[in-house]
C-alpha cells in the first residue's frame, strides 16, 4: 500500500476513535495493525476500539502486546496499566487464573516503584470489587475511598470516579442512603461531563442506576437510564453497555405500566449483550418470565424464568407466584421459604419478603406472614426509601385484612396507594386498590367497595393483567360491565392527548412517559383513527372542544 494511502487510512481511524464511532475506529486501526503500522498510542486505541466494538480477543490481544511493549520502553507504570486492564477483564468473564496471573505482574511492576502512583490506586479496585460480591461491605468502602483518593492526588478522574462509584455502592448496601447517594451522583457529574474515558463512563452509569433499583429510588433511575440510553445511542458501534441499558429500561417500563414495550426491550436485550454481561442477559430473560406471568401466558414465563435460571438468575420470586397463580399453593410456599432463608442481606431479602407475606396469607400461614411483615418492616425503617415503605404497608395491610382487622388495614393501604401513584406505577396501585375494596366491603362500605374495583378492573384490562382480572371478577361476583368512553381512548393514549396538547414533541412527550418515540408514534396513530382526525392540530383542537385539556 503506498505510505499516502496508509497514512490516510490512520487518520480516519483516529478520527473514528475521537468521535467515538467504535466499529469504524476498529476496523480502519485493526486493518493498520496488521501491516505493522501502528505505534504504542494507537495500539491502545486499537485495543479500546475493540473493547467497545466488542471484540473481546481482540481487546485481550492488543492490550497484552501493549503491556509488552511499555515493558520493553522501561515504562513500568504504563506496563502495570496495561496488565491491570487485562487483568480485570479476565475477572469479569470469569477466567480467574488469568485475571489472578496478570494482577498480579501489575502488583510486582509497581513494588519496584519509588512512591505512590494512580496505577496503586486502580490495583485496590479488584480488591474493592471481591468484598463487595463477597458482602464485605465495610472493607469494600474502605478500599473504594482509598483508591478514589490516590485518584484525586493523581489527577486520574477514571480512578476517582469509579472509585466513588464502588464507594457509594457499599454505603447504600449498608442503608447509608445519603452518603452513599452523594457519592454516586458525584461519579455521575464526572461521567456526563466527558471527565472519564468510555469504559469507566459505562460502569458508572450502570453501578448506579443498579444502585437506585436496589433501593427503589425510581425517579432516579429513571432519570439515569435515559441519560444512559442517550450516551449508549451517541456513539456509532457500541456493543457494551447497551443489553443492561435495555434491561433497566424494561424494568421501568414494566413498573410504569408500558408491559408491551417492556417486552420488547427485555428481548432485544437478549441480542447485543457482550461477553461478561452475563446477569444482564439472565436478568433480561427473568424480566420477560415476569411481564409473560404478569399477563398469564404461564407457558412462556414458565420457559423463560427456566433459562434465567440457567445463565445464573435465581427465578424467584416470579416463578413462586406464578405457582400460587396456578394453584400450586403448597409449592410456592416451599420455593419462596427456601429464597427467603437464603438471602442473608437485607435487600435482597426485601426484594422476596412481599411474595412471601402474600403467599403465607393465600396459604392462611399467618406466623410465616407475620415473620415476613416483621423483617420487612424492619428493612423499610433502616433504609427509608418510600417504595419499600409502600411495599411493607402493603404487605402489613394484608396481614391485616387475613387477621379479620379491616380498620387497621386502610391507613397503610392509602399510604401504599400514595406512593405507587406519586411514582406512575399502576399495576402496583391496582393491587392496593383490590384490597382497598376488600376493606371496605368488610366495614360495611359497599360504594367505596365498587369504586375501587371499578377503577382496579379497568387498569387490569388494559394492562392484560388477565389473572389479577379474573381473580377480581370472581371475589366480586357478576358486575355490570364499566361505560366505554365516547371516543375509545385508552388512559395511556388520553395522556398522549394531553401532552400533545401542551405543544410538545414527541421526543419531549417519550422522555416524560420513558417510552420510544415508536411508542408514541403508534400511539397517535391509534388516536388519529379513533377520533377521526389527520394531524396533531387537529388532535390537540378535539381535545380542547371536549374538555379533556
Amino acid at each position: 500500500m503506498p505510505p499516502k494511502t496508509a497514512e490516510v487510512r490512520l487518520a480516519a481511524g483516529r478520527a473514528a476513535y475521537q468521535r467515538r464511532a467504535w466499529r469504524q475506529a476498529y476496523d480502519l486501526l485493526g486493518a493498520c495493525d496488521a501491516e505493522a503500522l501502528l505505534d504504542p498510542e494507537d495500539l491502545e486505541r486499537l485495543a479500546w476500539a475493540a473493547e467497545l466494538a466488542g471484540e473481546l480477543d481482540a481487546f485481550m490481544k492488543a492490550m497484552e502486546r501493549l503491556y509488552e511493549l511499555r515493558l520493553a520502553a522501561g515504562e513500568s507504570r504504563r506496563a502495570a496499566r496495561a496488565a491491570f486492564w487485562v487483568g480485570l477483564r479476565a475477572r469479569v468473564i470469569g477466567e480467574s487464573g488469568r485475571a489472578n496471573a496478570w494482577l498480579v505482574r501489575a502488583q510486582r511492576l509497581l513494588e519496584a516503584e519509588v512512591g505512590e502512583c494512580a496505577e496503586q490506586g486502580l490495583l485496590l479496585l479488584p480488591v474493592a470489587f471481591r468484598h463487595h460480591m463477597l458482602g464485605e461491605l465495610e472493607a469494600c468502602q474502605e478500599v473504594a475511598a482509598r483508591a478514589a483518593a490516590i485518584g484525586d492526588r493523581f489527577g486520574d478522574p477514571d480512578l476517582a470516579a469509579l472509585g466513588r462509584n464502588v464507594q457509594g455502592r457499599a454505603l447504600i448496601r449498608q442503608g447509608r442512603i445519603d452518603r452513599g447517594m452523594a457519592l454516586l451522583d458525584e461519579s455521575m457529574l464526572a461521567a456526563m461531563a466527558g471527565q472519564v474515558s468510555p469504559v469507566i463512563t459505562g460502569l458508572v452509569y450502570c453501578g448506579v442506576i443498579a444502585s437506585c433499583q436496589r433501593v427503589y429510588a425510581i425517579d432516579r433511575a429513571r432519570e439515569w437510564t435515559a441519560a444512559l440510553s442517550d450516551w449508549c445511542e451517541g456513539q456509532e458501534g457500541l456493543i457494551p453497555f447497551r443489553g443492561p441499558c435495555l434491561v433497566h429500561r424494561a424494568e421501568l417500563l414494566q413498573i410504569a405500566g408500558a408491559w408491551p414495550e417492556a417486552l420488547d426491550e427485555a428481548r432485544t436485550a437478549c441480542g447485543v449483550f457482550s461477553p461478561g454481561e452475563r446477569e444482564s442477559r439472565a436478568e433480561a430473560h427473568y424480566q420477560q418470565g415476569e411481564i409473560h406471568r404478569l399477563r398469564g401466558e404461564f407457558d412462556l414465563a414458565e420457559q423463560a424464568y427456566k433459562v434465567a435460571n440457567v445463565q445464573g438468575r435465581e427465578p424467584q420470586p416470579g416463578l413462586a407466584l406464578m405457582r400460587l397463580a396456578q394453584g400450586r399453593a403448597d409449592a410456592a410456599a416451599s420455593a419462596i421459604h427456601r429464597v427467603v432463608a437464603e438471602a442473608r442481606e437485607p435487600l435482597a431479602r426485601a426484594a422476596v419478603l412481599p411474595a412471601a407475606v402474600e403467599i403465607a396469607v393465600a396459604a392462611l400461614d399467618l406466623e410465616s406472614a407475620r415473620a415476613a411483615c416483621r423483617s420487612l418492616d424492619e428493612i423499610a425503617a433502616a433504609f427509608a426509601t418510600e417504595v419499600l415503605e409502600a411495599l411493607a404497608a402493603h404487605a402489613r395491610a394484608r396481614l391485616h385484612l387475613a387477621e379479620g382487622d379491616a380498620q387497621a388495614a386502610l391507613g397503610p393501604l392509602r399510604r401504599a396507594l400514595w406512593v405507587w401513584q406519586k411514582i406512575g406505577a399502576p399495576y402496583p396501585t391496582a393491587r392496593v386498590r383490590v384490597d382497598l375494596a376488600r376493606a371496605c366491603q368488610t366495614l360495611g362500605d359497599g360504594e367505596g367497595a365498587r369504586l375501587e374495583r371499578e377503577i382496579a378492573r379497568a387498569v387490569f384490562d388494559e394492562l392484560g393483567a388477565a389473572p389479577d382480572a379474573a381473580a377480581l371478577a370472581a371475589a366480586a361476583g357478576p358486575a355490570a360491565p364499566a361505560a366505554k368512553s365516547p371516543h375509545g381512548l385508552s388512559q395511556r393514549e388520553l395522556q398522549v392527548l394531553r401532552l400533545v396538547a401542551t405543544g410538545k414533541t414527541n421526543k419531549v412527550i417519550a422522555r416524560e412517559l420513558f417510552l420510544s418515540e415508536k411508542t408514541i408514534d403508534r400511539h397517535l396513530s391509534n388516536m388519529f383513527n379513533k377520533l377521526n382526525v389527520d394531524s396533531r392540530t387537529a388532535a390537540t383542537a378535539w381535545a380542547y372542544e371536549h374538555h379533556l385539556v
